[in-house]
């Protein structure tokens, strides 16, 4: 009864950590989407190079910035003529198009909220002409990027739920294999909690080894995905490998101890005929 009984809770924490994981994967890949919005900072053609480089450098110390580049004129007649094809400065006899940076912004400002206010602090700067952004995508962004988090916190609630469900009916029949020992207890007198703590203690130890089997688990799929497979799905980071191994943890013994004290005080409050009647 202890191995089926830690099996089965292994097998659900493996599904809560699995969550877990594609959770921390499609947040990495949101932020590496919301990473990739971009302001144009078109500057003024008068701007020597001197003021160009103070404005690059306030650029990239601003806190929404995540990173910024310079593109010269030259650089940008080249990638004019690379995306429509036409020369402007053939027939002009000039180059029209001006200096600029391209600011990537970070994910925290990269949504249709902040990005009016970063636009508006830009514009201020000096020998910056103007600033433009795509909103429509932005908007876009932020719609999928919403529908997204949706999706996944419900998919977590969900499993959540079904892994107290599951975890909390194992432990209770793990407890009613022994419910005469429980009323015989009772019977010479032994108080709940002295009851009640050697099958919380057996719970723990469950959910403790639950955990640590389900974390074997889910790295040897990790490693499997991603060095055999070779489908990266997020980077390994310490935080990364913290916040999954705290998740399995955690409701491994929170959903143990809980299903533990339901079950046994269940059979502490009921009376001796009733147990041979169940």
């Amino acid at each position: 009864m202890y191995v089926t009984t830690t099996i089965s809770i292994t097998l659900v924490l493996f599904l809560v950590g699995l969550v877990a994981m594609v959770t921390l994967s499609a947040h990495r890949m949101i932020e590496q989407v919301k990473h990739n919005v971009t302001l144009t900072v078109v500057l003024n053609e008068d701007a020597d190079s001197a003021q160009v480089v103070r404005c690059g450098a306030v650029l990239s110390a601003a806190p929404y910035c995540h990173e910024c580049r310079f593109i010269s004129k030259e650089e940008a007649l080249e990638e004019h003529i690379r995306s429509l094809g036409d020369d402007p400065s053939a027939f002009l006899g000039y180059n029209p198009l001006l200096a600029s940076y391209e600011v990537n912004l970070a994910s925290a400002y990269a949504n249709p909220d902040s990005i009016p206010a970063v636009e508006a602090e830009i514009s201020k700067l000096p020998y910056v002409k103007q600033v433009m952004y795509q909103k429509d995508l932005v908007e876009l962004l932020e719609h999928n990027v919403s529908q997204v988090t949706l999706v996944l916190a419900g998919l977590a609630l969900m499993l959540i739920l079904i892994a107290y469900v599951l975890i909390i009916n194992t432990i209770r029949l793990h407890v009613y294999s022994r419910r005469f020992l429980i009323n015989t207890m009772r019977l010479v007198g032994a108080t709940p909690w002295v009851i009640k703590r050697p099958f919380v203690m057996r719970s723990l130890r469950m959910g403790l080894w639950s955990a640590l089997f389900a974390m074997a688990m889910l790295a040897g799929l990790f490693y499997y995905v991603q060095y055999t497979m070779h489908i990266v799905l997020m980077t390994l980071t310490p935080m990364n490998i913290g916040i999954i191994a705290g998740v399995v943890l955690v409701t491994g013994e929170l959903l143990t101890l809980i299903g533990s004290l339901i079950a046994v005080n269940r059979y502490i409050r009921m009376d001796t005929e009733r147990m041979y009647s169940i």
